[in-house]
């Protein structure tokens, strides 16, 4: 039955194709971000937890 249904829908295929897609873009995306971002970024956001005060660094958050 669902098979039926499947191959009546016309251009079914790209489907597959354009969901391939933005999961390649996606990961390929966050590839490049983590190695291009700030390293201050990475401490800052590394060490938040431990800070019982808030830090305000210029740039970044503000909390």
């Amino acid at each position: 039955m669902k098979k039926d249904i499947l191959s009546s829908i016309e251009n079914i295929e790209i489907y597959p194709i354009i969901s391939l897609l933005i999961f390649v873009i996606f990961f390929i995306g966050m590839f490049i971000w983590v190695i291009s971002v700030d390293k201050k970024y990475i401490n800052h956001m590394k060490e938040m937890p431990f800070n019982d005060k808030p830090q305000n660094l210029e740039g970044y958050e503000k909390v």
